[in-house]
């Protein structure tokens, strides 16, 4: 980051990061704090991600942890409002908490779809409405949301739950951008594609994760790092210009026509 962005570049300025305790979240939380940043962990594990704030805090960052189930509008109204009253502005907002169980289609239950969508894809409504009053104090801000390329794009077996939330979050993305624009809050997000967290665990063994990491065009499992940077570059003045937008980070996996071997 520093090779690309001055060591302050978002100094003074307040960020809120949901499930930021591991994986992308942390990536994200590290990149923004690492950047002036003073940044909010909202996570429902709390004991996570108390130690990661600690963590940064211990380097000399501007980080804290609160708990918020993002499942509930209630909670995270009084999220936002925390973190709002804590700075008296709120300048990036960025949704990272998903939830996607592996389950197969049949065994797909009403409480688990239900939960699926609340966190991931009702949430950002949630998030946005309570971020809008302390954005425009800020003159503007920026909304991101980790999205996918599973659901937009393609599928994966046993996340149909999880492909539907996340086609719903691009379109959330284009309308609210289109909304919003008038009071110079850009909306965008960041479609991951196969990247190396604990979360990877869902999908099989570390031959499957090798396998599917031959698979991708770059020859390797994207870093959370490498969603974070994406994110960063969103949430900066680079992107100004930008709105309404999925940026997709997937080394090339969607390149190829067939997964029949090219060369």
């Amino acid at each position: 980051m520093s090779a690309t962005y001055a060591a302050d570049a978002f100094a003074g300025q307040a960020v809120l990061v949901t499930g930021g305790a591991q994986g992308i979240g942390l990536a994200i939380v590290s990149a923004f704090a690492r950047l002036g940043a003073e940044v909010t962990i909202a996570d429902v594990q709390l004991p996570q991600a108390q130690a990661a704030a600690q963590m940064l805090r211990d380097e000399g960052l501007s980080v804290q942890a609160l708990a918020c189930d993002l499942a509930e509008p209630g909670p995270v109204a009084e999220l936002v409002a925390m973190v709002g009253e804590r700075h008296q502005r709120l300048d990036v907002v960025i949704h990272n908490a998903a939830y996607f169980p592996l389950t197969p289609f049949a065994a797909i239950d009403a409480a688990l779809l239900q939960r699926t969508l609340s966190v991931n894809l009702m949430a950002p409504f949630f998030l946005a409405q309570a971020a809008l009053p302390w954005m425009r104090r800020a003159g503007g801000g920026s909304l991101l949301v980790t999205s996918s390329v599973t659901g937009p794009r393609v599928a994966y077996p046993g996340l149909a739950h999880y492909a539907a939330s996340k086609a719903g979050v691009n379109g959330f993305i284009r309308a609210a951008a289109l909304e919003l624009a008038a009071e110079n809050i850009r909306v965008n997000g960041v479609e991951p594609g196969m990247i190396r967290t604990p979360a990877m665990a869902n999908l099989g063994d570390a031959q499957v994760n090798q396998a599917i990491a031959a698979a991708v065009p770059l020859g390797r499992l994207g870093e959370p790092e490498d969603i974070a940077a994406a994110m960063v570059f969103l949430a900066s003045p680079a992107a100004a210009y930008i709105t309404g937008q999925t940026l997709v980070v997937d080394g090339g996996a969607l390149l190829p026509e067939t997964n029949a071997p090219l060369a």
